[in-house]
């Protein structure tokens, strides 16, 4: 477990491969993921990273239509919303600790709420 008050670039990384660990091995969630990526996951990890460091250290060069991206993913349901969010939960509170967890939290929800407007009209789910 990294110290609870520190989100580095070093652990960011931690975060995103155990999370994406997990979200490739997860019934509901793999499948997309999957069908998306595979093949592709050595190119999709970096951006991940530089994603993840942009929205929770401000440094970095992240550009993309995280928006549009995933608008263009077909068969989403709130299923997937509860597994993405409880699986996030849980690794970032592994990695950051209970408190040093709350800004990623934050940041995924937020996420989460801003793609289900888009996918639903309406925020279905939140962690």
């Amino acid at each position: 477990m990294t110290d609870s008050t520190a989100i580095t670039a070093s652990s960011i990384v931690q975060l995103v491969d155990t999370f994406y660990g997990r979200v490739r091995e997860d019934a509901v969630l793999g499948p997309v993921f999957e069908a998306r990526l595979a093949g592709h996951w050595d190119e999709h990890m970096p951006r991940m990273y530089a994603f993840w460091t942009k929205v929770l250290l401000d440094t970095g060069e992240f550009q993309g239509n995280v928006f549009g991206k995933h608008m263009a993913l077909s068969g989403i349901g709130k299923e997937h919303f509860v597994r993405w969010l409880t699986l996030f939960k849980m690794t970032a509170i592994e990695v950051f600790g209970p408190e040093g967890a709350d800004p990623a939290i934050l940041v995924a929800n937020r996420i989460a709420s801003s793609l289900q407007l888009g996918f639903f009209g309406d925020i279905q789910v939140q962690v």
